[in-house]
């Protein structure tokens, strides 16, 4: 079995929970070489990740350390300031940031580097299930795709939700966004990763529904896809705990991409 040698972008609480459990659920032949931070800012790296793990500030400092796979967490800029480079040298890339895709151009040149350099671009499933199903279901054809996001107004601040709605006084679930996967992903890029996993693993970014609201009367990020195709139609509807400290994100993230790197050395993959 091949070793794995794990380099992870960011030091968020995406960052923070892989570290935290890979060492858990991974098997033996698979390793941490060290986490990309920007220029100055690795005190506050050290200080949130605790120590123990390498710091690189520079891609080609981070990049000689050899990762085999590398993992990014960091957002729409990180994709575009590493994703090829890393891309084209032969290293797998998992992008957690997949609402960066929703840009044709960025996605086509990400899916160049990587055929250019031998290497795997790698979407987990983040947030959400049943995107097993749903690329399944692509095979024989699918006829419509729903994807519902309902979570706490504070998780919808710095956004344009705010414009749209009193997110500091409302008192129901109000939905601020209905539109295409592509627009949601552009326009809440923090938010609705989940939007373009389920895009691509379907029907397209411009012909998957989307639906966002901000909803007071819960205190979890709560999931819904609803498909109908040739193979038949489900529905599912997942409530996923936040990450502490990023109320955007949810904590099964995090656990998609511990779980995805551990299946690179793990006898049975599931």
């Amino acid at each position: 079995m091949k070793e794995v040698r794990v380099g992870l972008i960011g030091y968020g609480g995406i960052v923070r929970k892989v570290l935290a459990e890979l060492p858990r659920v991974a098997g033996r032949g698979i390793g941490v070489t060290g986490v990309l931070v920007r220029p100055g800012r690795c005190d506050a790296a050290r200080q949130a990740l605790g120590g123990g793990v390498p710091l690189y500030e520079t891609l080609d400092s981070f990049v000689a350390a050899g990762p085999t796979i590398v993992a990014e967490c960091a957002g729409h800029t990180a994709v575009d300031d590493y994703g090829e480079a890393i891309l084209r040298a032969g290293i797998d890339l998992m992008v957690v940031s997949i609402g960066s895709l929703s840009d044709r151009d960025r996605h086509e040149r990400l899916v160049r580097a990587a055929r250019e350099g031998g290497a795997h671009l790698i979407l987990p499933s983040g947030a959400i299930g049943a995107v097993d199903a749903l690329s399944a279901a692509r095979i024989a054809g699918l006829t419509s795709v729903t994807y519902r996001s309902r979570k706490p107004p504070a998780a919808w601040m710095g956004t344009p939700a705010e414009s749209l709605c009193d997110l500091g006084n409302l008192s129901s679930a109000t939905t601020f966004y209905q539109g295409d996967a592509r627009d949601a992903a552009r326009l809440y890029p923090k938010n609705a990763n989940v939007a373009a996993t389920v895009a691509l693993a379907g029907i397209g970014f411009d012909d998957t529904q989307v639906e966002l609201c901000a909803d007071p009367t819960t205190d979890c990020n709560i999931h819904e896809i609803e498909a109908e195709g040739v193979a038949g139609s489900f529905r599912i509807e997942l409530k996923g705990n936040p990450i502490p400290e990023n109320l955007k994100t949810s904590m099964l993230t995090a656990l998609s991409v511990a779980r995805g790197l551990a299946n690179m050395t793990a006898t049975t993959v599931i």
